[in-house]
C-alpha cells in the first residue's frame, strides 16, 4: 500500500511531497475513527518496549529524527505513526528561509536523500506557540541551532535563546553543530569551541528548577581522534548523551552516476549509504567510553535489521528520517516487533 502511495508522492518534488504528506495526514486523521485505525495499523503498546534513558521514560525506542517536523506543525499527527519520541527542529532564534531551492534531492537508486535546506524554519517563538497547545504524551525533543547570519563567536547567544524559549515545552534538547548546510557551523564541533558551548548551556540548564537532558548531535565525518575528543567533552561537561549521526558530506559508494551527483552539488547525504559509517561511530563511542553515556543511533535505518544493528552497536534509542520516507510508518511497527521478538 505505502509503495503505491510513495510512487505517487515521488512524482512531486521532494519539498512539495513533504508538504502534501503533512496535509494529507492531517486531513485523514480528522476523519471520525481514523485515529483508531492508524493506531491499530502502526502503533504497539507493550511494557517490554518501554525504556528509561537520561531520566526519561520512552514508550518505545523508535523515534523520528529532526528535520521532518522542523516547525512543530506535525508532531501530534506523527504520534499515530507509532513513534516513541519525536524531535522537532532544527530551530533558530529568528525565522529564516534557508538555502535557495532546489535544496532537497532524492537518490532513489541509493535509497538516499541529499539536502542543503539550511535550517529553514519560522523561528523558535512560532514553534513554542504550537507546543503550548500540545496534547500528545509522546516525548518531544527540541533540536536547536544558530541563525545563518550569526557569527560563530556569537553562536552561544543563539543556542541559549532557543534553550530558554523551548525549556518549558520540550522533554530534552539536542545541540546541532553538525549540519553541513550552515556555513561555518561544523567549526563549532572543534574541541575548545564545543566545550565552551556545552559548558555554558549546562550552566544555564543547572540554574533551572528541573534541568532537562541536553544531547549533542555529531557528524559521521569525524575522525577517531575527534570522536575521542567528543567522549572527553561529554564526560567533562556532563551533558546527557550523543546523537550519532547527522548527514555526511561524503559521496563514497553511491550507485547514482557521478555526473548526476556533481549536478546536485553540496549538501548532507542521508539514507542507506550512511548506515555503515553511522553504526561504526556508535560502536566506537560505546566501546571507547565504556558506555559512560547514552547514544541515540540514527543513519540509514531502512529495515528491522538496520535498527537491531544500531542497538547491538551500543545505541540506547534509534531515530528514523530517510528510512521513514522510503519505507513508510509500517517500518516503525516492524522494528518494534523485531525488538519484541528478540
Amino acid at each position: 500500500m505505502y509503495t503505491f502511495f510513495r510512487s505517487l508522492l515521488f512524482f512531486f518534488s521532494p519539498e512539495k511531497a513533504h508538504h502534501l504528506t503533512a496535509s494529507l495526514l492531517r486531513v485523514a486523521l480528522q476523519i471520525p475513527g481514523m485515529k483508531a485505525i492508524w493506531k491499530s495499523l502502526f502503533c504497539i503498546t507493550d511494557k517490554r518496549l518501554e525504556k528509561t534513558v537520561f531520566g526519561i521514560k520512552f514508550s518505545n525506542p523508535v523515534g523520528l529524527a529532526a528535520g521532518f517536523d522542523k516547525d512543530a506543525k506535525m508532531f501530534e499527527d506523527l504520534t499515530y505513526c507509532g513513534f516513541g519520541f519525536i524531535e522537532i527542529g532544527t530551530l533558530t532564534p529568528k525565522g529564516q528561509p534557508g538555502n535557495p531551492q532546489p535544496r532537497l534531492f532524492r537518490l532513489k537508486e541509493d535509497n538516499a536523500i541529499i539536502n542543503r535546506m539550511g535550517f529553514n524554519n519560522e523561528g523558535v517563538d512560532a514553534a513554542v506557540e504550537r507546543l503550548k497547545k500540545r496534547k500528545t504524551k509522546t516525548i518531544i525533543g527540541g533540536n536547536i541551532g544558530k541563525n545563518k547570519v550569526t557569527e560563530n563567536e556569537d553562536a552561544l547567544n543563539d543556542y541559549i535563546f532557543n534553550f530558554n524559549a523551548l525549556f518549558d515545552y520540550v522533554d530534552y534538547f539536542v545541540v546541532n553543530v553538525s549540519s553541513p548546510n550552515t556555513p561555518g557551523l561544523r567549526d563549532l564541533q572543534e574541541k575548545e569551541p564545543l566545550k565552551h558551548l556545552l559548558f555554558s548551556l549546562m550552566q544555564v540548564n543547572n540554574l533551572k528548577i528541573n534541568p532537562k537532558p541536553i544531547l549533542l548531535k555529531i557528524a559521521p565525518d569525524l575522525t577517531n581522534t575527534q570522536l575521542d575528543d567528543i567522549i572527553e567533552i561529554v564526560n567533562e561537561t556532563k551533558i546527557a548523551g550523543v546523537i550519532a549521526t547527522n548527514t555526511t558530506i561524503s559521496r563514497n559508494g553511491l550507485v547514482l552516476e557521478k555526473d548526476k551527483i556533481e549536478a546536485i552539488g553540496a549538501g548532507g547525504l542521508s539514507g542507506k549509504p550512511v548506515r555503515q559509517r553511522s553504526t561504526e561511530v556508535i560502536r566506537y563511542l560505546a566501546t571507547k567510553s565504556n558506555k559512560s553515556f547514552p547514544i541515540i543511533g540514527v543513519g540509514g535505518i531502512h529495515s528491522e535489521q538496520d535498527a537491531l544493528e544500531k542497538l547491538d552497536a551500543g545505541a540506547d534509542l534509534i531515530q528514523l528520517y530517510t528510512g521513514f520516507i522510503y519505507e513508510g510508518p509500517a517500518l516503525v511497527k516492524r522494528i518494534n516487533k523485531a525488538i519484541l521478538a528478540r
